[in-house]
């Protein structure tokens, strides 16, 4: 038993490993991007994919379905595009391991998954009153699991969204380290 514990430990050191060598390469990217006014730009472009997403799912089934098919995956690559390009920017509270967070981005993350937590809520309730609604329809279950899906991806874009739109401008001089030092 102990045997299998440690190669499965050792395995889990290896990945979180390999996770932080992700995260280095990932931290030294868009450098000149790292200000407070491209990372609101970012997080309203993720708002309006995501709309543009929920009204794709609200079109679903109607005629005539190229409205659908522009809105659903014309708001997917949107807010997929921006939704990548902020977690770049807001580094590893966006998506990494809490026990890898100083204080101060633990406090951080700890605050934003609270508050996008309450909203995925609110969205899933949502997405259940909108399914009872348009239950009786013609599609209405494929109408609705379209809507939940939708706000089920609005949700959980929150968490990068409020941290990039509350997180402070970088200290250019942590990029400048990076620079110096991959120059030796």
């Amino acid at each position: 038993m102990s045997g299998k514990r440690g190669v499965l430990a050792a395995y889990w050191e290896r990945q979180q490993e390999r996770w932080e060598e992700v995260e280095r390469k990932r931290a030294r990217r868009l450098p000149t991007w790292r200000t407070r006014r491209r990372r609101r730009t970012l997080s309203v472009f993720v708002l309006l994919g995501d709309l543009i997403l929920i009204a794709g799912a609200a079109l679903f089934h109607r005629q005539p379905e190229t409205y659908f098919v522009v809105a659903w995956f014309g708001g997917a690559a949107i807010a997929g595009l921006a939704q990548y390009l902020l977690r770049i920017l807001t580094g590893k509270m966006s998506g990494g391991f809490s026990i890898r967070l100083d204080e101060r981005e633990r406090e951080w993350r700890h605050r934003v998954t609270f508050a996008s937590y309450q909203i995925l809520v609110g969205l899933m309730f949502v997405s259940v009153v909108y399914g009872l609604i348009i239950s009786g329809t013609e599609d209405g279950g494929a109408r609705g699991a379209m809507m939940g899906c939708a706000l089920l991806v609005t949700g959980t874009t929150f968490s990068s969204v409020i941290l990039g739109w509350t997180l402070p401008d970088d200290d250019p001089e942590d990029f400048t380290e990076f620079d110096e030092g991959s120059l030796a």
